[in-house]
């Protein structure tokens, strides 16, 4: 049997997990055509549950088209625009009704069209004379998206990335072309908590109050624990209640890192698994991401690195700008451990979680932070 803890994409709903409750409110969500906002941190699941989503969506309502589009590796209106347009015509298919006529849309756009050697999906080169074609191009897509009276969900994943576009006018841009659209329902994810939080919460911002929140937090041990014991025992693997408490406490539950842990202990092959077996899976991947993490080292202030350690010896940390902290690390004043933090969530090696009992921060990536306990 192959591994069945994936870690790569999403695979098949009897290798997620739960997740009923924010499943269940997007898909409602979906079929009343309201628009949603989901925010996570980075790897803790997001875009697996939109795929569950879809997923979903195909067995439920068949008549709702779905696109996923990524947007990360975007830095302009530019790559917006190709995106979208591959994004579409990945979901449409060649030689279906709607997805000849996307094709002979595209086509009008008189773009350079080709396919991947490996994957065969469509790569799109647009050129434009000036920044109206561009916005005219994108406003196409939409409304041609919209005319097809098919009603259509659409994901926009690290959506925050449009704040980092050169074009200043892409939030108002967007928010007029998408306010228009009958059809189409959209689902706007992203991991920067501050800057989602700004695009849809600051009522000086187009997107203000446009959108329903949904919130992704950790999967809860009594769903984790049969999740991980079920599919260790469809491998012919038994694990203890021991084994299973450590990886559920050393992951910390993030999903990502759980999967992660549970992926190498499976893929080790012991058919009896206890705390021994799990600490071994835990050593190998430290062991593996150590020549990445001390490339951070240079990539970091002296400052910055000493202060990553502080934060993953305490393994998390509420009160920064306390003088115990402060002390007992040798960070200085309040306001230079705010700077450090800051400056640490920018570059996404922090979180910064607001609870009601106010922000706190932890490492994000959860292999790292255990490796940095030791140095």
């Amino acid at each position: 049997m192959e591994n069945p803890f994936v870690i790569k994409s999403y695979e098949s709903k009897d290798l997620f997990c739960d997740r009923e409750e924010e499943l269940q409110l997007m898909l409602r969500n979906c079929v009343n055509h309201s628009d949603m906002t989901l925010i996570s941190q980075r790897r803790m699941g997001k875009t697996g549950l939109i795929y569950r989503l879809f997923d979903e969506l195909h067995e439920v309502r068949p008549d709702i088209r779905t696109i996923y589009l990524d947007i990360f590796a975007s830095r302009s209106i530019d790559d917006f625009i190709k995106l979208l347009a591959e994004a579409a015509m990945k979901s449409f298919q060649p030689k279906t009704s709607m997805g000849d006529k996307l094709l002979t849309f595209i086509k009008s756009l008189r773009p350079q069209l080709s396919f991947d050697n490996i994957t065969g999906e469509p790569q799109l080169q647009i050129a434009y004379q000036t920044a109206h074609e561009k916005e005219y191009t994108l406003r196409g897509l939409f409304d041609f998206l919209d005319s097809q009276n098919e009603p259509i969900v659409m994901a926009i994943d690290e959506f925050q990335q449009i704040r980092e576009y050169p074009e200043q006018n892409m939030e108002a841009l967007l928010r007029t072309y998408i306010q228009q659209m009958h059809n189409l329902t959209f689902i706007f994810c992203g991991s920067k908590k501050h800057l989602m939080t700004d695009i849809f919460t600051n009522e000086k911002k187009p997107f203000y109050s446009s959108t329903t929140f949904v919130s992704l937090g950790k999967i809860s041990e009594e769903s984790y624990s049969p999740f991980i014991r079920q599919l260790m025992n469809r491998g012919q693997r038994s694990i203890t209640d021991e084994a299973l408490q450590f990886i559920l406490d050393w992951t910390r539950r993030h999903t990502y890192f759980t999967q992660q842990l549970c992926h190498t202990v499976y893929a080790n092959g012991d058919s009896i698994i206890g705390i021994e077996e799990v600490k071994n899976a835990c050593q190998q991947i430290m062991k593996q991401g150590e020549a990445v993490w001390l490339q951070y080292r240079q990539m970091l202030t002296d400052k910055q690195w000493d202060y990553l350690i502080a934060v993953a010896k305490d393994g998390s940390v509420q009160q920064i700008t306390s003088s115990e902290f402060l002390k007992r690390h040798k960070i200085g004043t309040p306001s230079v451990s705010r700077r450090l933090a800051d400056a640490l969530c920018e570059k996404g090696l922090l979180n910064d979680d607001v609870t009601l009992n106010g922000t706190i921060y932890s490492i994000s990536d959860v292999f790292l932070s255990h490796w940095m306990e030791r140095l």
